[in-house]
C-alpha cells in the first residue's frame, strides 16, 4: 500500500475513532477474552414475540444466528457464496398477508442479496470485490458494520451461450391452491418472450406420476411452447422424485455441445409420493449434476409449502432458489434475472475473511449460517460450495469491533475469494484451473457517519437490520421495526425510481404496524 493511501487510512481512522467514541482503548492489549463482561452475546429482547405461522403445513429450518468470534482464537470466517433470494420473497408474502414471518423462515443473506447495489463489474476477472462499512443505527456505539460486495462478470445477451432449459413443473393438486400453477404458467410465458432462436425449452410435469409435455423445442417456435404451457393442469399427488429424474433424462437427451443446461423446478415443495427429502432425491441424480446440468428451484404458494426442501434441492443441485409471489416477481425473475444469469462464471465459489487480532477485537458474520465451510477447506477444490452466474452479485455483512487504532496503519484484514473455472473444459472465458482473488479491509474504506455513508451501504445495512429483528436475533437490540421503517422511507426517496426499494419501504412500514398489534 502506498504512503498516500496509508495517510488516508490514518485520517479515516481518526474520524472513526471519534464516531465510535465510548469504545475502550485496547492499544497494546489483547482483545477481551470470552469471560469478559462485554463478550457474552446479548439476550433476546422481549419487545415482541414472532407469531406462530398462520399457514398449515409449512416447513422451514432454523439456521441459527452466528455469534461473535475472537480473532485471536479464530481469525478466519469462511462460507460458500450464495445467490438465493427466496427467504425475502417468503417473508414478503407473510407480511403482505398481515403476519410477521416465523423466525425460521428468515435467512438474512437472502434478504440482503435480493437487492442490486450497483457494484462495479470486473473487466477480466470473474469477480470484482467492493469493501466499505461504517457505524449503523442497528449496532452499538462500539461496533461497525462491514460490507463485502462481490460482483460477477457480466455477459451481454448477444454473447451468452445458447441455453437448453428443461422445466419440471409441479402439477399436483396442491398447485390448484391460490392459483399457483397459473402463476407458474404466466412466469413461463414471460421467459419464452425473452429467449432467442438458439435457445430451447422442454417441459416435464409431475403429479402422482411424471410425463413429458414438450420435448426440446427451439424458442424460434414460441407458439408451440406456449400451447404446451397452456395445456398444463393440476391434479394428483406430488412425486418430485419422478419429475426430477424424468426432467434430467430429458435434459441429457436435449444436450447440445457448448450450450447451457438447466433444469428449472417450479413447485410448492411438498413431496409426498416417492422419495421426499432432498438428499435421497438428489442422490439419484448426482451424476447429472456432475455433468454440469444445474438445478434452479422456484417456490410458489404459502400454506402447504416446503421451503427447506426447495432450498436444499437448489444447494445440492448447484443452482439457486427463488420465490415468486405474483406477476411482478415472475417478471423480475423470469424476464430479467434468470436469462441474464444463466451462464455460470464460477463453481464451488468460497469466501474467506481473515481478521487481524491486532486490529479487531471481535467480529460476527450476519447470515450464511447454513453456508458455513470449515476454514481448512477453503482451498480444497473438492469441497462443494456456491455456483455463481454471470451478472450475479453477492453481499456479506459483518459486525466488527475495531481496536483503538491510533498510531497504526488501519489494516483490519483480508478478503479472499476462491473458485473453479466452469469453462476449463471448453477453454472459454478463463484459464483452466482454480482461481483466487484477494482484497484488503482497511479503515479508510469506512464511512465516519451513517448519514454520510453510500446509499448502497445504507440499504444493505437497513435490510440486514430488518432481517435481524424478524429472525429474533439476540443482537437486534436498541432499535425497532419502526426505526427500520423510518430508514427505509429515507432510502425510498434516495433511490427514487427503484421499485424494489419502494416496495421494501412499504414492507418495513407494514411490518412495524403488525409488530405493534
Amino acid at each position: 500500500m502506498s504512503g498516500i493511501r496509508r495517510q488516508s487510512a490514518l485520517a479515516a481512522v481518526g474520524l472513526l475513532v471519534l464516531a465510535c467514541s465510548g469504545a475502550p482503548n485496547y492499544e497494546g492489549r489483547t482483545p477481551a477474552p470470552p469471560d469478559h463482561p462485554r463478550w457474552p452475546p446479548p439476550q433476546p429482547t422481549a419487545a415482541w414475540e414472532p407469531p406462530q405461522t398462520p399457514y398449515p403445513d409449512v416447513t422451514f429450518e432454523d439456521a441459527g444466528v452466528n455469534p461473535f468470534r475472537d480473532p485471536i482464537r479464530d481469525p478466519y470466517s469462511t462460507f460458500a457464496m450464495d445467490v438465493d433470494t427466496a427467504s425475502y420473497g417468503v417473508a414478503r408474502r407473510f407480511i403482505e398477508d398481515g403476519n410477521l414471518p416465523p423466525r425460521d423462515a428468515v435467512r438474512l443473506e437472502e434478504f440482503v442479496n435480493a437487492f442490486d447495489y450497483g457494484y462495479r463489474a470486473p473487466l477480466e476477472e470473474a469477480f470484482a470485490v467492493h469493501v466499505d462499512g461504517g457505524p449503523t443505527p442497528f449496532a452499538g456505539r462500539e461496533t461497525l458494520w462491514l460490507r463485502i460486495g462481490i460482483q460477477a462478470h457480466v455477459i451481454a445477451d448477444a454473447e451468452r451461450r445458447p441455453a437448453s432449459l428443461t422445466f419440471v413443473i409441479d402439477t399436483s393438486g396442491s398447485m390448484q391452491m391460490e392459483d399457483r400453477l397459473d402463476l407458474v404458467k404466466e412466469a413461463l410465458r414471460v421467459l419464452v418472450a425473452g429467449l432467442g432462436a438458439d435457445d430451447s425449452v422442454a417441459i416435464v410435469e409431475f403429479g402422482t406420476e411424471a410425463r413429458v409435455v414438450l420435448n426440446p423445442t427451439s424458442a424460434a417456435e414460441p407458439e408451440v411452447i406456449l400451447d404446451a404451457i397452456a395445456a398444463l393442469h393440476a391434479d394428483g399427488s406430488t412425486n418430485a422424485q419422478a419429475g426430477l429424474e424424468l426432467g434430467y433424462d430429458v435434459a441429457l437427451r436435449g444436450h447440445r455441445r457448448g450450450a447451457i443446461d438447466r433444469v428449472v423446478l417450479a413447485s410448492d415443495g411438498v413431496a409426498n409420493v416417492g422419495l421426499t427429502d432432498a438428499d435421497r432425491i438428489l442422490r439419484r441424480i448426482d451424476r447429472e449434476v456432475e455433468a454440469g446440468i444445474d438445478l434452479v428451484a422456484i417456490g410458489v404458494g404459502m400454506g402447504n409449502f416446503n421451503d427447506a426442501l426447495l432450498e436444499q434441492l437448489a444447494n445440492r443441485g448447484n443452482g439457486f432458489y427463488a420465490y415468486i409471489n405474483d406477476r411482478r416477481d415472475a417478471e423480475r425473475l423470469f424476464g430479467e434475472r434468470l436469462t441474464s444469469t444463466l451462464q455460470t462464471v464460477a463453481r464451488d465459489a468460497k469466501v474467506q475473511v481473515e481478521f487481524r487480532p491486532q486490529a479487531v477485537s471481535r467480529y460476527r458474520l450476519l447470515g450464511y449460517e447454513n453456508r458455513a465451510i470449515a476454514d481448512e477447506d477453503f482451498r480444497d477444490p473438492h469441497v462443494d460450495a456456491g455456483e455463481v452466474g454471470a451478472g450475479h452479485s453477492v453481499t456479506a455483512l459483518y459486525e466488527i469491533e475495531p481496536l483503538d487504532l491510533r498510531g497504526s496503519d488501519g489494516f483490519l484484514g483480508t478478503v479472499r475469494l476462491r473458485w473453479t473455472d466452469p469453462d476449463a473444459r471448453d477453454g472459454l472465458f478463463l484459464p483452466a484451473g482454480e482461481h483466487e482473488l484477494a482484497a484488503d479491509v482497511e479503515m479508510f474504506a469506512f464511512y465516519p457517519d451513517w448519514l454520510e455513508a453510500d446509499p448502497g451501504f445504507q440499504l444493505a445495512a437497513t435490510v440486514g437490520g430488518f432481517a435481524e429483528i424478524l429472525r429474533d436475533s439476540p443482537y437486534a437490540r436498541g432499535y425497532t421495526l419502526d426505526d427500520v421503517a423510518v430508514e427505509a422511507d429515507h432510502l425510498a426517496r434516495a433511490f427514487d425510481g427503484r421499485s424494489d426499494v419502494a416496495e421494501f419501504s412499504q414492507l418495513a412500514s407494514r411490518a412495524a404496524r403488525i409488530g405493534l398489534r
